[in-house]
């Protein structure tokens, strides 16, 4: 191959926490239909309606529907907010988006072989930071524990992929990097060290999630895998 020619890749689009509802309707798709310009797949991280609605999942599809790109994706904590994640994961399946929860999906993209394993996450805090699991509401149990079993499954859905490039994806964070910013009391509720854990052990290439709106892009687990935070607030572009 020539100096000058790079070597072949996979560009990757992500974003979390769009949080679809009727006054941002239509925001995204203008950008979305020239994705193929910029990116060779679009992987969306959670939080992709405001309040868990059907009608804003229906916005949701309008805004990624037909895109020229594979689309994967995982679902966040307010997409289940009325119980209804599993109609919005048919809704999104429907439209060709591929669904992750607990497991992997490998595309072939410019002779590349790339895997992504995704889960939603949950609580669970970090060394420094830890979480309660045993106190508060329902919902805030809830989620601390599932934040150190989303892990394991994401360690397990990592590592049946045999391929070029592993991506991690989730909603909450596995990292304290990527939440500077937010208040460090709301760290033990934003992620969990045990997803980075799953991320390392898994031999992820990159991780991505959203969650922290308040937090910073870029951060790295102690295995040295980069970690982003692709929530839409924090990017500040589509």
């Amino acid at each position: 191959m020539p100096a000058d020619v790079a070597p072949p890749g996979i560009r990757i689009a992500a974003v979390a926490d769009t949080h679809l509802r009727p006054a941002v309707a239509g925001r995204f798709r203008p950008d979305l239909l020239r994705i193929a310009e910029h990116a060779d797949v679009l992987l969306l991280a959670g939080d992709l309606t405001e309040s868990g609605s059907v009608a804003e999942a229906d916005l949701l599809c309008a805004e990624i529907a037909d895109l020229p790109v594979p689309i994967v994706a995982v679902l966040g904590n307010h997409d289940h907010d009325r119980k209804l994640g599993f109609r919005i994961a048919a809704q999104l399946t429907d439209i060709g988006v591929h669904m992750l929860e607990g497991t992997a999906i490998t595309l072939e993209l410019n002779g590349i072989q790339l895997g992504i394993a995704g889960v939603m996450g949950g609580s669970g805090g970090f060394p420094d930071y830890p979480g309660d699991p045993e106190n508060g509401t329902e919902e805030h149990r809830t989620r601390m524990l599932r934040g150190p079993v989303d892990a394991l499954r994401l360690q397990q859905a990592l590592d049946t992929l045999d391929t070029d490039i592993r991506i991690a994806l989730m909603h909450f964070a596995p990292v304290v990097d990527t939440l500077v910013g937010e208040p460090t009391k709301f760290y033990p509720g934003l992620g969990c060290h045990a997803l980075a854990e799953a991320v390392d052990a898994g031999r992820a290439t990159l991780a991505l999630h959203g969650h922290a709106h308040h937090g910073t892009e870029c951060g790295r687990t102690a295995g040295g895998v980069p970690v982003r935070n692709v929530s839409y607030p924090v990017i500040g572009r589509p």
